[in-house]
């Protein structure tokens, strides 16, 4: 008996051969990348930028200053848009809301066990209410890829519903973990699986243990997107992260998302990048310079 799960899967469109989705990513990025690769663009890039640091080494004085170098970014570059947030870890959400002065920057915190989905539902869920009470506009949280390949779509559900509703006014990334997934088919279910059960984004990487973001997983989330958009006339976001460090791999990504969902979602309400090294490379693009501001 086909489940609604299944029915879902079964409805969608989006292609799933794997050469087909690297072709189609060939193809737009060589009609199309050159055209991209340009002050404009870089500029747009830079203010999509959610500003991470996630590591074992953080603490309340360092997360600190990583704000505090949001908050002086605004009086050295007037002339820029500032990143779109600052992410870190849960436990130091707090500590960027009471530093942060910039109004038009985000706090976000990566949540639900991070970056590997494995704990109990009830500490995923109170992790996430706990940033959301700290001051967190936005939650990445983990798909449970396990679950998803024992072939429990209903689990994997209801914990995404469950988690979304922890975050009650706050913004949802579904980090799908695209490198553990592999193959387009299992991008395109946990696209579709995440869709809905109330992603507010589609996110391809926790860029820890398994490969990063790939071209090729952002063209299939990007379709699974739009197809869902024209169903429910709900946009959902995408957001690519780990391992996107250059200028040109963020112009290749904004390529494909310009291409594929159009001048719509070219928007940082609907368009992120997740990144640390990359900040200063766009900078260094846009000033024609090095900087290490960050």
């Amino acid at each position: 008996m086909t489940d609604k799960y299944q029915e879902k899967i079964a409805a969608s469109k989006v292609i799933t051969d794997d050469a087909a989705v690297a072709a189609a990513v060939k193809d737009i990025l060589d009609k199309h990348l050159a055209e991209n690769m340009n002050e404009e663009v870089y500029k747009f890039l830079f203010n999509t930028i959610d500003l991470t640091t996630l590591k074992t080494t953080d603490s309340p004085r360092s997360v600190a200053d990583f704000t505090e170098r949001v908050n002086a970014f605004d009086a050295e570059y007037p002339m820029l848009k500032n990143v779109a947030s600052i992410c870190v870890y849960p436990n130091f959400a707090q500590v960027v809301r009471a530093v942060l002065e910039v109004d038009a920057v985000d706090v976000c915190c990566v949540s639900g066990a991070f970056p590997t989905a494995q704990s109990f539902l009830e500490t995923k869920i109170a992790e996430t209410a706990l940033a959301v009470e700290g001051g967190a506009d936005e939650i990445d949280i983990v798909f449970n890829v396990g679950n998803y390949l024992d072939g429990d779509y209903e689990g994997v559900c209801d914990e995404i519903s469950e988690q979304k509703t922890a975050c009650r006014d706050a913004r949802m990334k579904v980090i799908l973990e695209t490198g553990a997934l592999k193959t387009a088919e299992n991008i395109r279910n946990a696209s579709i699986l995440s869709l809905y059960s109330g992603a507010d984004f589609l996110k391809t990487s926790t860029g820890k243990e398994y490969p990063g973001a790939s071209l090729e997983a952002c063209y299939v989330m990007c379709q699974c997107i739009k197809e869902y958009a024209k169903e429910h006339g709900t946009m959902v976001g995408f957001k690519a992260a780990g391992g996107v460090s250059t200028t040109e791999d963020a112009v290749k990504y904004y390529t494909v998302v310009k291409e594929v969902l159009g001048q719509e979602w070219l928007d940082n309400r609907y368009f992120r990048l997740g990144a640390s090294r990359l900040a200063n490379n766009l900078l260094g693009s846009i000033l024609g310079k090095e900087i290490k501001f960050f």
